[in-house]
């Protein structure tokens, strides 16, 4: 009697909760997300304190706007809850710890330029002051022009010119307290020169170049070899400056900046000590400077974990807050200064959540069959000898199996490359591989862990078929493409039933880089994702999270694909879903893609008609289809630059 693979007991029923452990949706969701019993992924933009809203729903109302997927759905009111949370959490610490200051925040709009978001952001911020941080000459413009809180800050960052310069004094003539922050010396000496002929006071920062280094991806931002800041003999000298130019009341000031995304609390505290120690001894030589700039580096748990790994973050908003507010406290009182207004230029923290990326998977690659295909006894030696291993296959040799499966496997390969396979024998061991391949992977995952060969552990992430998504990594998740940053990936639906396939997501792009080889795991990095499969005529969407840093506004136009449709949500206790849509923003057309790169498309389309004019004359075209085609071409110049899948 032939053996038979161990037979195993039927697994317990799929709850909406195991998808939410197994996504690890309650870690990273920090009670913005969650899943509701009919198994739709839904976001609570006020966390406990309001309405929770299906994504799947948000996207069936954009659907009926003519808005499809890929679509990018903005939670206005998550925004403005962010806000308010960063905020309190540093005036309760302040309150605590009886600091002697106040808290003066202040968005850097690098981390997303979008007017819209920038305008909410500063709505939000308006009962706090909350400013907003510019490091570049366009940003200073729209910052200038948008800033309209008097008692808000304006922090300029980045290298400067004369120009630059003007601008911002131009603010400090409207009487807005905008501050630039001294990257070298020879800004220092331009900003009090320009000053002077505008006849205005400077409000002056300088960033000190820390010798404490931040930890992570973005660690190079600090320590004594960072692209940006002075160091303690140029603060010294530029000192010097102000005072000969009698603006030594200008420095305001002092920043310093250690990374973006710092996943471990110790190193936000050392930065904090370092620098309050330089403020305190700049006090004692008689600048009685009036804020201390932490800069940014305020992480997220974008997997979960809790942890110092680069995509986490091992504190809680709190805990940060507090530690900036106490051990600033702890060094002034030590030297006996006054306590500064404290500034944080948290981007990430304030807008990652907000934003979430609908892309639907509308293919698989598979790596065995829809149906097994038929082997007969007379097969080649190499079908029968594969046939064997998988009528033995069993607990007890699977490590076995696994090697003669790898050697048939290079045996068909060498004999076809040489000639001397056919064609159907080779797709037939190909099927019979990959159908005894999963059946060991079925096999191992019901051992203990610690008993499955070393040679099989990474069986899984061979066998994981591949869902073809309809959006560009390139453009809508370059972070992940450029430095491998962790995103959560989630179905928006059907979170109440067990996905049964491992899977890896890739794009519609021509390239093989246009995919996400990387999933978030609670105390490691995925190499596979758990998703259902598909069904015809039932479209599977994919929810992907915390992309409101960055992502908006650096993704490129590799392969031509443009911004995707984009919609903002505001809850609304009076609609029947919760919710409405206040603005739909349409995708990139083909047209102005091509436009984006010198293509005009009213010379596209004259340069067809030509030469479709030239088919009808040589009788290759009869006049109406020539006619239709070239209106297909016209239409198609107005056509979104994804798939039409929906």
């Amino acid at each position: 009697m032939e053996a038979q693979p161990e037979q195993f007991d039927e697994q317990p029923p799929w709850t909406v909760d195991d998808s939410s452990s197994l996504y690890m949706i309650d870690r990273w969701g920090t009670g913005y997300f969650d899943v509701n019993p009919a198994g739709d992924l839904t976001v609570a933009p006020l966390q406990e304190g309001g309405i929770a809203v299906p994504i799947i729903d948000v996207l069936r109302e954009a659907q009926a706007l003519n808005l499809n997927s890929p679509l990018l759905i903005r939670f206005q009111d998550l925004l403005r809850h962010r806000v308010e949370t960063l905020n309190g959490a540093f005036n309760d610490a302040i309150a605590e710890h009886r600091y002697r200051g106040s808290y003066r925040g202040v968005f850097p709009i690098k981390v997303n330029q979008l007017r819209e978001v920038v305008e909410e952001i500063l709505d939000a911020g308006r009962p706090f002051n909350y400013g907003l941080e510019v490091g570049s000459k366009p940003e200073m413009f729209a910052g200038l022009a948008i800033h309209n809180d008097p008692e808000a800050l304006l922090v300029c960052n980045g290298y400067k010119d004369n120009g630059f310069i003007r601008m911002a004094l131009l603010g400090r003539k409207l009487g807005k307290k905008v501050i630039l922050i001294a990257e070298k010396l020879s800004e220092v000496r331009a900003i009090t020169k320009i000053a002077a002929e505008m006849n205005v006071e400077p409000w002056i920062g300088m960033r000190v170049r820390l010798l404490s280094k931040g930890k992570g991806k973005w660690a190079t931002s600090g320590g004594e070899h960072a692209k940006f800041g002075l160091s303690t003999s140029e603060i010294l000298e530029a000192i010097e400056i102000l005072r000969e130019a009698k603006m030594e009341s200008a420095f305001k000031l002092l920043h310093f900046h250690i990374g973006s995304q710092i996943p471990d609390i110790l190193t936000i505290k050392r930065a904090v000590r370092e620098a309050a120690m330089y403020y305190a001894k700049l006090h004692k030589l008689g600048h009685p400077l009036e804020y201390l700039d932490v800069g940014g580096g305020l992480a997220i748990d974008y997997d979960g974990s809790r942890s110092e790994f680069h995509s986490s973050m091992n504190y809680t908003l709190d805990e940060y807050a507090s530690d900036i507010i106490y051990n600033v406290m702890d060094v002034c009182d030590d030297e006996k200064v006054p306590h500064p207004n404290i500034v944080s230029e948290s981007g990430r923290a304030i807008v990652a959540h907000h934003s979430v990326l609908v892309v639907q998977a509308f293919g698989a690659i598979e790596k065995t069959p829809i149906e097994p295909r038929a082997v007969r006894a007379s097969d080649h030696k190499l079908t029968r000898e594969i046939l064997e291993i998988d009528r033995d296959l069993s607990p007890d040799n699977v490590n076995e199996a696994w090697h003669d499966l790898q050697q048939i496997k290079e045996q068909s390969q060498q004999m076809f490359e040489l000639g001397l396979l056919p064609l159907d024998v080779k797709a037939r061991i190909e099927t019979l591989y990959w159908e005894i391949a999963e059946k060991l992977q079925s096999i191992i995952t019901h051992m203990d862990p610690d008993e499955v060969p070393e040679d099989l552990r990474t069986l899984n992430i061979e066998l994981a078929d591949q869902h073809i998504c309809n959006f560009s990594v390139f453009q809508s998740l370059l972070d992940h493409w450029a430095l491998g940053q962790l995103f959560p990936i989630v179905p928006i639906h059907r979170l109440n039933e067990r996905p049964q396939l491992e899977s890896t997501l890739v794009d519609i792009t021509c390239d093989s880089d246009g995919k996400v080889s990387k999933y978030i795991d609670r105390n490691d990095v995925r190499e596979t994702l758990p998703l259902h499969e598909l069904r015809d005529g039932a479209p599977y969407y994919l929810g992907i999270f915390l992309t409101g840093a960055y992502q908006d506004i650096m993704g490129d136009l590799h392969n031509l694909f443009g911004r995707v449709n984009e919609v903002h949500v505001f809850l609304d206790a009076d609609e029947e879903s919760g919710f409405y849509i206040e603005e739909e923003i349409a995708g990139n057309t083909i047209g102005e893609v091509l436009a984006m790169t010198q293509y005009d498309w009213r010379d596209l389309e004259k340069r067809m008609k030509a030469q479709i004019d030239a088919a009808i004359k040589q009788d290759i075209l009869r006049p109406n289809e020539g006619m239709r085609l070239l209106q297909e071409f016209e239409r198609g110049l107005k056509d979104h630059t994804y798939l039409s899948i929906e």
